[in-house]
């Protein structure tokens, strides 16, 4: 039986290693309201999302080439740049580095999937241990690469305002209620 691949949603081609900004939203599995809710447009985290906020904010800890930028925890996903600002810590020398191509159950040292897969498991790791829960994320997440001051400064404005944009927001469950058709 030929086993089945996993298709990448990455960009084909792309070096996830390389100087730059990204912008990442990751979704918890099947949008269960896991991290908290937002009340008068402010998100009020569950000790679930004390745990995303914490895991997110010691990655530069474990990844020492990453800057973050602005993060969010929604009451279903999250929102984060994730900034790869230098890469001449980790041994490589550029005409030796290693290839860069992603492939599944392969992953590239300081890579943005690396990143997010080491973060997505270390939430998981500790939810399960203090919470004695499973099945924190959905597989795969969504990334842009930031290429220019505005596109920067609009996503910025993006993640901050998410609170305030709960109710036209389609991760919000309560969506399709606020929003029926006919009326979007």
């Amino acid at each position: 039986m030929k086993k089945r691949q996993r298709r990448s949603i990455r960009l084909p081609g792309y070096d996830y290693t390389s100087l730059g900004a990204y912008f990442v939203t990751i979704a918890t599995y099947q949008r269960e309201m896991l991290f908290g809710e937002i009340v008068d447009e402010e998100m009020i985290l569950t000790i679930h999302g004390k745990v995303v906020w914490e895991c997110w904010r010691e990655i530069p800890k474990h990844f020492p080439h990453v800057k973050l930028g602005v993060f969010i925890v929604m009451p279903n996903h999250v929102h984060g740049i994730i900034e790869i600002v230098n890469l001449e810590d980790d041994g490589r020398g550029t005409i030796y580095r290693a290839p860069t191509q992603e492939k599944f159950q392969k992953p590239v040292k300081g890579s943005l999937p690396t990143i997010v897969r080491t973060f997505k498991a270390a939430v998981t790791r500790r939810i399960g241990r203090e919470l004695g829960e499973t099945g924190v994320w959905q597989r795969n997440y969504y990334e842009h690469i930031i290429r220019n001051q505005q596109d920067w400064e609009r996503i910025h404005d993006y993640i901050l305002a998410n609170p305030a944009n709960w109710d036209d927001d389609k991760e919000n469950p309560a969506w399709d209620r606020l929003h029926p058709k006919g009326q979007v």
